[in-house]
């Protein structure tokens, strides 16, 4: 992944809008996974076209249409999410100045039916919190890469430990203590911090917590 590790990454702060152009940043792609940042300015669009895999649409800020030549229209705002149909041409339209997020899953992924590819939800509702425990579930997984939510209650956290894979811990609500190789950061919900492959790391919910992972493997 092209982005520093260690560090808090705020998207939206470090991919402004410029009047009247459409602007993306590739962060990762290998081995069919693949993740961009969206910058479009109101009245901006990107033509639609048809996958064979799902890609995951995350706005961090504004406002689009996603829409299919076969007329489905949906509107996402800030915080919400589509998973895109496969064998369909999808475009987006900015209503308003827009910042999103592009996940892209291989076509072996297998994906969690709690997702229907077309709607609109919210990562961060997805589910729920529980007294004193950590709730997870696994959206989208290969042999390569694996995308889970999860949801800390007040007090809870996972101590220090070490992956086989550079991962974006993505955060969706609240707030919580990251540690990496020794130091400790807060992450607030609409942030991102990368780790390394084998990057010893931990995560203490100060306040409830949920977040995102993506874990890719060479």
């Amino acid at each position: 992944m092209k982005e520093q590790a260690g560090e808090i990454i705020d998207f939206v702060r470090e991919n402004r809008i410029v009047p009247g152009c459409t602007i993306s940043k590739q962060i990762y792609h290998e081995n069919g996974t693949g993740i961009s940042i969206f910058s479009l300015a109101k009245g901006t669009n990107i033509s639609a076209e048809s996958y064979e895999y799902y890609k995951l649409w995350t706005v961090y800020e504004g406002e689009i249409e996603v829409f299919t030549t076969d007329g489905m229209s949906k509107t996402l705002s800030e915080g919400e999410s589509i998973l895109t149909p496969i064998h369909r041409s999808v475009g987006v339209s900015a209503i308003k100045d827009s910042i999103y997020k592009e996940i892209e899953f291989r076509k072996e992924t297998i994906m969690n039916e709690v997702i229907k590819a077309g709607e609109v939800f919210k990562l961060a509702e997805l589910l729920p919190y529980q007294e004193g425990k950590i709730v997870n579930m696994d959206l989208a997984h290969n042999d390569k890469m694996k995308f889970v939510v999860m949801s800390f209650d007040a007090g809870t956290g996972l101590s220090e430990h070490a992956a086989p894979g550079e991962a974006l811990v993505m955060a969706l609500d609240g707030e919580a203590v990251i540690g990496y190789d020794g130091q400790e950061q807060v992450i607030h919900a609409g942030e991102t911090f990368k780790f390394d492959k084998f990057g010893k790391h931990s995560v203490s919910a100060t306040k409830q917590f949920k977040m995102a992972l993506l874990l890719v493997l060479e």
